[in-house]
Parts: C-alpha cells; sequence; structure tokens
C-alpha cells in the first residue's frame, strides 16, 4: 500500500501513528504541495474572519471561499484565522495539517486546538477561543452538524455567517435548514433522541437560529445574513445566499496532471458509517475493478486498516493512501484518464478541479441490498440524490458497465 506523494507503506492500524510524521510527506512532496501565495499579512485585520475546521475538505473549502473573497475584494488581506478543531483520527490529522500549511502559505493564520484531548479539553478550548469569538465581524464553518461548532455559534456576535461545503452534508443542511427541521446528519437511523441529544438540544437550537438569515427589516433582532459556499446542487430558503465553489484556487494552484492510462477508484466511508455492508461493498470493489481495468484505490481517510488489507487481498488494488483531500492530488497528478466513485462528495468535486484535463469521472449507484439493517431509512433516497444531482459523469448500475 502507498501514500500519494512518498513510498509505498503499510496502512496504519486506527490510533496508531504519528500525526506530525503522517502530514510531513517527502521534501518534493512538500515543495510540490506549496503554491504560490494568495494573501499577504495585515496584522491589523486579523481575527475579522473566524473560520471554523475540522476535516481537510472543509479547510480547503475555506481556502476557496477565501480566494473568492479575495478576488471579489471582500475581504482584506491577512484578515482571515483558520481555527482546526483538531479529530483524533490519525489520517485526518495527517491531512489537516498538511492543508494548514497551505493555508499558512496563503498567508492566512492557523489556530491548531487539540479540542478532544481528553474531559478538560472543550472547555479549554472553548475559553480560549471567547476573546476571538467576540471580536469577530465573520465566522465561517464547514460542519453545521457539528456539536462543537454548534456551541460555538451560540457565543458568536458575528452578524455575518457562511457555511462552506462540507461534502454532500450540506445538501441535507440546506434541506433541513428550508424545512425548519432539527439539524441531524443523514446517515444517522431512527427518531429517537438519546439523553446527550436532550442535554444538547437547547443549544442544538440556538445554533439553528443562528443559521438563520434575520432581514435588515427586523429592528428587533437586528439583520444577520447567511450564506452557502458550494459546489454541490442546492436550493437555499429565503434569505440564504448561495456561492457557486468552483475550485478556482485549486485550478489556478495546481496542476494540469499528467494523466495515466490506467482507472483509479475512489473509496468511500460508507461501511465506517454503518450504511453498507462491507461483503458486498468488497464485492462491488472488485467488480468494479474487473469490468473497468482500475489498478489503484484511493481510500477515504476514514477507512479502516482492516478493510483496506482486505480489499488489496481480495482485488490486487494498489491502496493509496492520500496526504491531501482528492481535489489536490488528482490535480497534482498522476491521475488515471478515468476515475470511477459510489456516491459521494468527489462525483461533484472531482469534475470541477479537473475541468479541461481529459479526465472522466463514473459514479456506480449503490445497490438497496448492499445497504445494512441499520442504515437510516433516508440513507438510500439521499444516496441517490447524490448521484442524480452530479453533473459531467457518467453513470454506472450497481458495479455494472457504462
Amino acid at each position: 500500500m502507498s501514500a500519494a506523494g512518498g513510498a509505498r507503506r503499510p496502512v496504519p492500524e486506527a490510533g496508531c501513528g504519528d500525526p506530525a510524521q503522517e502530514a510531513a510527506g517527502s521534501p518534493d512532496s512538500r515543495r510540490a504541495a506549496r503554491p504560490r501565495r494568495v494573501f499577504r499579512r495585515n496584522s491589523d485585520a486579523a481575527g475579522t474572519t473566524l473560520a471554523f475546521v475540522e476535516s481537510p475538505v472543509q479547510l480547503l473549502n475555506v481556502l476557496e471561499w477565501a480566494y473568492g473573497a479575495k478576488t471579489a475584494q471582500a475581504m482584506e488581506a491577512g484578515a482571515l484565522t483558520v481555527v482546526v478543531l483538531s479529530p483524533h483520527d490519525p489520517m485526518t490529522r495527517g491531512q489537516l495539517r498538511r492543508m494548514a500549511e497551505l493555508a499558512r502559505d496563503e498567508g492566512c493564520t492557523v489556530r491548531w486546538e487539540e479540542a478532544r484531548g481528553g474531559a478538560a479539553a472543550p472547555l479549554r478550548t472553548i475559553g480560549g477561543l471567547a476573546p476571538l469569538l467576540r471580536r469577530a465581524r465573520r465566522i465561517v464553518i464547514g460542519d453545521p452538524f457539528s456539536r462543537y461548532v454548534q456551541l460555538l455559534l451560540t457565543l458568536a456576535r458575528a452578524r455575518d455567517l457562511v457555511v462552506v461545503d462540507d461534502g454532500t452534508a450540506t445538501m441535507e443542511f440546506i434541506s433541513q435548514l428550508a424545512r425548519g427541521e432539527r439539524l441531524v446528519r443523514w446517515h444517522r437511523s431512527g427518531g429517537s433522541r438519546g439523553a446527550r441529544d436532550l442535554v444538547f438540544a437547547p443549544f442544538s437550537a440556538t445554533a439553528r437560529r443562528r443559521l438563520t438569515p434575520v432581514p435588515d427589516s427586523d429592528r428587533r433582532t437586528g439583520s444577520r445574513s447567511v450564506g452557502v459556499f458550494s459546489s454541490m446542487p442546492v436550493e437555499p430558503p429565503p434569505g440564504v445566499t448561495v456561492t457557486a465553489n468552483d475550485f478556482s484556487w485549486t485550478r489556478a494552484r495546481f496542476g494540469p496532471p499528467r494523466l495515466t492510462r490506467g482507472t483509479d477508484i475512489v473509496g468511500t466511508s460508507l461501511v465506517e458509517t454503518g450504511v453498507v455492508d462491507p461483503d458486498h461493498y468488497l464485492a462491488a470493489v472488485r467488480a468494479l475493478a474487473r469490468t473497468h481495468g482500475a489498478t489503484r484505490y484511493f481510500a477515504h481517510r476514514r477507512e479502516s486498516a482492516d478493510k483496506l488489507h482486505a480489499l488489496e487481498a481480495a482485488t490486487g488494488l494498489e491502496i493509496v493512501r492520500p496526504d491531501l483531500p482528492l481535489e489536490l492530488i488528482a490535480r497534482r497528478g498522476p491521475i488515471g484518464r478515468t476515475i470511477l466513485s459510489f456516491p459521494s462528495t468527489v462525483v461533484h468535486t472531482l469534475p470541477l478541479a479537473l475541468v479541461g484535463t481529459g479526465v472522466k469521472v463514473a459514479v456506480c449507484d449503490v445497490d438497496p441490498a448492499w445497504l445494512t439493517t441499520k442504515a437510516s431509512p433516508r440513507a438510500q433516497g439521499f444516496l441517490s440524490g447524490v448521484t442524480g444531482t452530479a453533473r459531467d459523469v457518467q453513470r454506472l448500475t450497481y458495479a455494472g458497465s457504462f
């Protein structure tokens, strides 16, 4: 198994590995991943925009948003502070550290918070961020479903809120906001709420109100603007402004890639989230590899080492652990002329990041028979929607042919 941009190495076991080492890469890969600076630092503007991220893709999309805001002269240079609420998962931490390097190279201020480092970590993190929250004029978030982010929103005074893509979850967020529903991740099964949900309910309700725009005419509460920066096909409720994310920063700073003659498969975490049965998933990947002559499998950062070892043994695919979000890996290259994926964020983002390169993206539907008994009743409809709304992709039926 291999890491994109580095030498071949075993897939690290969950909970093991040095995140800093995972993030570092080789000297050549670090130089390749370090583009020209977009912003120049301006200490006087520091803190005017505060962004909270918990995943590499969220941080990538904050950079894309900042690039667009700077181009539109809607934000001062150096005004962006990115707060990384670091997770436990070592692969996610590794990618976040690489993305944090890129953000600093672009002139952004990056603050790394060990937000989950023990029982006292949340209070310590929130206490330390309180002054920034009070000063910030604009808040940018990557995951409106995150309890951590929802809690921080209750402390914020900013009247300008922006939600950047957190993958396909953005589609569900917009739908729930439009219907006036509480914010619940699409893959959570059942309608019952546990004790933790009930305790956190007041904070979640407050955060949801903060994510609802208030018009200028409301003198009681004052105006509040809410924007969404997304590459997903979303229909916002009244008052929410949507700005298209076309990956301009990625395309301006990386590539175009060298194309290989082979086909690459993009992995998903549908097994890890309890949506798809692992045996059915392995069989589907094997069928795709055999039918389309795939040679590499780009693993999702949440995929377990045991699952990837099983995939490698059953399919003969080279398992690649990317050290950056796939949009950047693909744009840097080398990448296959055809990329196969199951319903996921990349069927919407890769065609944008790779426009004009000649790469063909295809999406394989998820057969309802692959779903686990624990999968949410909404799972099949949501996954079909992800596939059906994807633009500039070819569609496969249940790991079949084009």
